[in-house]
């Protein structure tokens, strides 16, 4: 097996827009123990990028990510490097300020299944399919992914996917709300990709702060006072300043984060 076959995730940057790709097509992309510091040292690098406006996660080849190794889970979730680890994957990648998509070509599975649901968007194409096993497997799903899995898709789809571990093809992923939209075959980077211009050309301030609000009130967690510091802030930004201009120039308007 070559490295191109199996290797640990990489980050990838293009202008405002970064990527992170799975590269263990041979093993459907699972994530490895030693993945995970890996991906948390990307995120840490597209944190202090503050020119940063939109991250891509996907998998190279058929599929989008298998999860986490399960053979690594075996002993409990609180082994370090562990499934308690990929728990602060997610809730980091759910957490980031800039918009999130994830390329979903094929199948994701397990963890990865809540990975994706941590992202902004989820774009599928029809050959998508997923399945979350916890429940064959004898695991208990972590608390915040629990969370997500509610409060995104409604606990009734919630409880058909933990409680039956069945696996789902891409027109179910879409009418239960999993998937954002279904590419097209052949579409699904140029949609991605539009969608991803499409979120850098808006205001970073609006944007970073409404993000943060509506993950907040989807899991019950809301600062409101942090909230109103940030409506401020947008209020008092030369991005509002600069789109009310734009707009009654009618012409796109150039924002700078500030």
């Amino acid at each position: 097996m070559t490295n191109e076959e199996s290797a640990p995730p990489r980050l990838s940057v293009e202008g405002p827009i970064a990527t992170i790709e799975f590269c263990r097509p041979r093993q459907a992309n699972r994530v490895e123990p030693g993945d995970l510091d890996v991906l948390h040292e990307h995120l840490a690098a597209i944190e202090r990028d503050d020119a940063l406006r939109a991250l891509v996660f996907r998998g190279r080849g058929r599929h989008f990510s298998a999860g986490y190794a399960i053979h690594a889970l075996a002993g409990g979730e609180g082994r370090p490097g562990g499934g308690d680890g990929f728990e602060r994957l997610a809730n980091r990648a759910e957490d980031l300020p800039l918009v999130t998509i994830a390329a979903i070509q094929g199948g994701v599975f397990g963890g990865s299944t809540d990975l994706a649901l941590a992202c902004d968007f989820r774009i599928g194409t029809p050959a998508a399919e997923m399945q979350m096993p916890a429940a064959r497997l004898g695991l208990h799903y972590y608390e915040r992914g629990l969370y997500r899995f509610v409060s995104r898709l409604g606990l009734n789809h919630a409880k058909e996917l933990f409680l039956t571990a069945r696996r789902i093809d891409a027109a179910r992923m879409l009418a239960i709300g999993y998937l954002t939209e279904l590419a097209e075959p052949g579409q699904l980077d140029a949609r991605v990709r539009e969608l991803a211009e499409t979120v850098v050309a808006l205001a970073p301030i609006a944007v970073t702060g409404m993000k943060r609000a509506l993950n907040e009130i989807a899991r019950g967690a809301l600062d409101p006072v942090a909230l109103r510091e940030r409506v401020a802030r947008s209020g008092a930004s030369d991005d509002l300043r600069e789109g009310v201009l734009a707009w009654r120039e009618k012409r796109a308007p150039r924002f700078s984060g500030r």
